[in-house]
């Protein structure tokens, strides 16, 4: 029974708390019904069963929940017909969208709202993230994560924004806030700022988020590329650290361990993209493609990695994009390049500690001394799993 609650709250929740909210304009109140029905759900499925269709059963519940709050607030009427429209209703955006989650999702990442806002806020009202697991998850205390959330719901009603997906001439700037919300999330997953190298349940959460934007946005290549990145990526998660919780380098971890239904699902993704003319994200998928699809580390296609971040590099400049490309500089013409391509690098990446971590591994692959470069990369580091490796490195160096 809680297993079914669990996996219901994940993939229906959004979609519900959508539906309540174009209903009524409030998502406290949204996500109030369908929290009272769940406790419904729990008080009365163990002893009249499971539905035959638990998200109809929940969705109904919760509109009676909402319509009893109005009922209470003196407004049942005024409100009259609204919940009963709820599925007839017809958005005037992009012709292939019809689905209400989808609009929440772009209010969640409206640009009216700050970054940090637009994370929280989704994995809160699509996800069903409560305010302790965020707290947890972005390191900081229950009261700031509440006050995060209550200004961002208070900014989505006083400044009136529409629930809705932007039409066909705003859709590419909006749809790059979604894209960038749910990477964001993926990577804090991938590689959190403290603690345990990963929370593999973050990942979990973005590969949904980007599974329901690739079946409800199935013309726009970026949604598929960053799918394939995504799940070439996660595939891996079992393999990147070993029993003890150290981390396993790339080159040192099992490939018979890593998820083969994940690599198949990536390369289909990006095969999509592919055909539908993808960007950053299709590219970064690209090169996650070569690595997992290589037999061996051996066998690494560095080549096509580096002509990959050159593409990139062209399309999207960045430091970090410069400094992830010098890596395959290294791999494919010696670290003696690999240091040249780094040395434009050290101001723009002086507060990032894989700069330091990366010039250390291609002075000790050239035969100089790192030692500097490791200190100041523990200087700068936040993740235990990350400074433990570096530390590791340190001490093995000679005096």
């Amino acid at each position: 029974m809680e297993a079914e609650l669990t996996e219901l709250l994940r993939r229906e929740r959004g979609r519900v708390v959508a539906g309540l909210y174009r209903a009524c304009g409030n998502l406290d109140a949204a996500e109030e019904a369908f929290q009272q029905a769940l406790l419904s759900a729990v008080s009365r499925w163990p002893s009249d069963g499971v539905p035959a269709n638990p998200a109809a059963w929940v969705t109904t519940v919760a509109h009676n929940h909402l319509k009893q709050a109005w009922r209470q607030q003196g407004v049942a009427e005024a409100k009259a017909g609204v919940l009963a429209e709820v599925e007839v209703f017809e958005p005037r955006a992009v012709e292939a969208v019809a689905d209400d989650q989808l609009r929440l999702v772009f209010t969640c990442c409206h640009p009216a709202l700050g970054q940090e806002a637009q994370v929280a806020l989704t994995l809160k009202v699509i996800a069903g993230f409560s305010v302790d697991e965020l707290s947890r998850a972005f390191l900081c205390s229950e009261a700031t994560m509440a006050q995060r959330l209550v200004r961002a719901k208070r900014s989505i009603e006083t400044q009136r924004l529409e629930l809705a997906v932007p039409g066909r001439r705003d859709l590419s700037e909006r749809l790059a806030a979604v894209l960038a919300v749910v990477y964001l999330v993926f990577n804090e997953g991938y590689l959190g700022h403290e603690g345990a190298l990963m929370r593999v349940e973050l990942q979990r959460e973005a590969l949904r988020l980007a599974r329901l934007l690739t079946e409800l946005l199935p013309t726009e290549p970026e949604v598929f590329g960053l799918y394939a990145l995504m799940a070439l990526t996660a595939a891996r998660a079992s393999t990147r650290v070993d029993a003890r919780g150290a981390v396993v380098l790339l080159a040192d971890q099992p490939r018979s361990g890593w998820d083969r239904t994940a690599i198949v699902e990536g390369l289909v993704a990006l095969q999509r993209a592919r055909r539908l003319g993808g960007g950053t994200y299709t590219l970064q998928a690209e090169i996650a493609a070569c690595h997992t699809t290589a037999p061996t580390w051996q066998a690494t296609p560095w080549d096509r990695i580096l002509a990959a971040y050159d593409a990139l590099l062209a399309h999207a400049p960045s430091p970090v994009v410069a400094l992830n490309r010098a890596v395959a500089v290294m791999m494919t013409a010696g670290p003696e390049a690999g240091l040249a391509a780094l040395a434009a690098l050290e101001a723009p990446l002086s507060r990032y500690h894989l700069f330091f971590a990366t010039r250390a591994d291609f002075l000790r692959r050239a035969g100089k001394s790192p030692r500097h470069d490791y200190q100041a990369a523990l200087a700068l580091v936040t993740n235990q799993s990350e400074r433990a490796l570096l530390e590791q490195r340190l001490a093995e160096l000679r005096p």
